[in-house]
């Protein structure tokens, strides 16, 4: 009897042509250029475009890959690394993959309950999920289907303080293992393809569950929809089509029958509380210091791209760094996060977690981002991409095809571990 093949790598790759004798093609495409097109003949223009979308001429998106393509690895021969570790130790738990799969708002435009089927496929593979704070369903809901798979949670700090509290509470006794501070996104970037469609789908009642399933948010909508009985005021709606059916999109998502909440106020006042307040465009280094004493969880600030940045939020007390321009989603011309990268390490030194999001798509980019600095790396679009095409099945296909290219990039680089990885094995580009 043979043995095994030895490695995610080797191992994927006899699934795949095993499949292929009996005549099957895999159902998610193993390259980034094929998932992406596959997925947006399967999407609808509004899910492709909040998803796939960036910010204003898109020059920040394609920065991010160009980043990549800047720095070639140079392999070395006779190494003779049969299998490979691909672990990592980040905030005292030892990781299978460096990969995370990051926090995507509003993915129920690429499939219904998607932060269930994401959760279970982070649960199949062994990568923690950060769930978003921007989710479609409670963060409740999420990790009773992942068990005792690791979970972090995504913060956007709303301008209602009380609220900010209410979920790190619940973050907490949901059992995630860190929290990450987006500071990116104190409001929404100038994204023309969403504008375009006059798309925004939490407008929809899509992405809020979060606020619609915490007793301070629904506190704050009933003193909202008492405040305007007893002023015995009326909107003035133009009834059209569209308004229609935002209206069942708004009933259909909240929670409660679809019926009782098309007679109801409160959906719809849920809707316009979550656009006042659910980010602080007046969030300061000294608000976000005050989270260290507000919860007993390791705490990571996301969206650093400047080292002096980097250390300021040193000094506010995070546990660590994600470096990030937000997939290219906030600021039009922003400097590329893998440019970025080293210098933030740089800033903070050898030690504290440094995460890299946005832009990486393939094994081999997780590759150069860990040997320029990163402790791990942030999974974005890719994800769901395969979410849109297969479900939880399709997110898992994604996961297990780049960590295939990483463990075979490593063994044919001459690299046994991820841990070994230095810039040592790059050089820029010709």
């Amino acid at each position: 009897m043979t043995s095994p093949p030895a490695g995610p790598g080797r191992a994927r790759q006899s699934l795949v042509y095993r499949a292929g004798v009996l005549g099957h093609r895999p159902a998610v495409p193993t390259d980034s250029a094929e998932l992406e097109a596959r997925a947006r003949a399967q999407m609808s223009p509004r899910a492709w475009a909040y998803v796939a979308g960036g910010a204003g001429e898109g020059a920040t998106m394609r920065a991010n890959r160009e980043a990549f393509d800047r720095w070639r690895i140079l392999p070395r021969m006779g190494a003779g690394h049969v299998d490979r570790d691909l672990s990592v130790d980040l905030l005292g738990r030892t990781l299978p993959t460096p990969l995370l799969l990051a926090p995507i708002g509003a993915a129920a435009l690429a499939h219904r309950d998607s932060d269930l089927h994401i959760g279970r496929a982070a649960a199949a593979t062994g990568v923690p999920y950060v769930l978003s704070n921007q989710g479609c369903s409670p963060m409740e809901e999420v990790v009773a289907v992942m068990g005792d798979s690791p979970r972090w949670f995504q913060l956007y700090w709303s301008t209602d303080e009380p609220l900010v509290d209410s979920l790190l509470r619940r973050a907490e006794a949901s059992g995630a293992e860190a929290v990450v501070v987006t500071l990116d996104t104190t409001m929404l970037g100038w994204r023309p393809q969403d504008l375009n469609l006059g798309s925004l789908p939490f407008s929809q009642g899509i992405g809020i569950a979060q606020y619609t399933s915490d007793p301070r948010f629904r506190e704050v909508v009933r003193e909202r929809v008492a405040a305007a009985a007893a002023g015995g005021g009326k909107a003035d709606v133009q009834v059209t089509l569209g308004a229609l059916r935002s209206l069942l999109s708004i009933s259909r998502e909240h929670p409660g029958r679809t019926r009782a909440n098309l007679r109801s106020p409160e959906p719809r006042a849920a809707v316009e509380t979550f656009l006042d307040i659910y980010s602080n465009p007046g969030l300061t280094w000294d608000t976000l210091a005050t989270v260290k004493r507000r919860t007993s969880l390791p705490v990571l600030a996301k969206g650093v791209l400047h080292p002096d940045d980097a250390r300021r939020a040193v000094e506010a007390g995070m546990d660590g760094i994600v470096v990030s321009n937000h997939g290219g989603r906030q600021v039009d011309g922003a400097v590329a996060s893998l440019d970025a990268l080293p210098g933030v390490r740089e800033a903070v030194g050898p030690d504290l977690p440094v995460l890299l999001d946005s832009g990486v798509r393939t094994g081999s980019d997780v590759v150069k981002a860990i040997a320029l600095g990163a402790t791990a790396v942030l999974l974005g679009r890719s994800y769901v991409y395969g979410l849109a095409l297969a479900g939880a099945d399709g997110v898992r296909d994604v996961v297990a095809n780049v960590v295939a290219e990483l463990d075979l990039t490593l063994g044919l680089s001459g690299v046994g571990s991820v841990r070994d990885l230095s810039p040592d094995l790059l050089v820029p580009a010709p």
